[in-house]
């Protein structure tokens, strides 16, 4: 039997003798990061509640943020966090029962609701979901953080937003 087999590129060497990963050589993450949105939320919603639910990963989480960038002439942009974000559509059942399995297994988890729309700064949607029971919320949109295959379990068959 034969066959050819990716090893992926080879490891490179930096200026100060420290060896590290080839750019395009595969990397693997224990932890998984995931946000979930309702389908039914007009575009500027659904990108405005990803937008606050990923800050509140990255607050959560910095260690999941990568270093600086720099482009080719030097100019300095800010971190962006280290690993890919995966952004799933749903209905609202469905979301209602991701939460439930991300708060049984223990998972981090950033929510918005749909009150928080009506809100204008963080203590007002802060009040806003203390105000509801946690079964109760009307869940728009939720982030979960954590081991990888407990994401994957938490929203699986969940397809990816269109």
């Amino acid at each position: 039997m034969s066959g050819t087999y990716k090893t992926g590129p080879a490891a490179t060497d930096d200026r100060d003798g420290m060896t590290e990963p080839h750019p395009d050589a595969p990397v693997r993450f224990d932890t998984k990061i995931v946000v979930l949105l309702r389908t039914d939320l007009a575009p500027w919603q659904a990108l405005n509640v990803t937008a606050f639910l990923v800050s509140g990963i990255t607050a959560a989480h910095p260690e999941a943020v990568g270093e600086p960038y720099a482009d080719a002439d030097g100019t300095p942009y800010l971190a962006l966090l280290g690993q890919p974000v995966v952004v799933l559509g749903g209905t609202a059942e469905q979301l209602t029962a991701s939460h439930a399995k991300a708060v049984g297994r223990g998972l981090d988890q950033a929510v918005y609701t749909r009150e928080m729309f009506s809100t204008g700064h963080d203590a007002a949607n802060r009040a806003a979901v203390r105000a509801v029971g946690r079964d109760d919320l009307d869940l728009v949109g939720i982030a979960l953080h954590g081991p990888k295959n407990a994401v994957d379990k938490t929203v699986k068959g969940i397809p990816l937003h269109s």
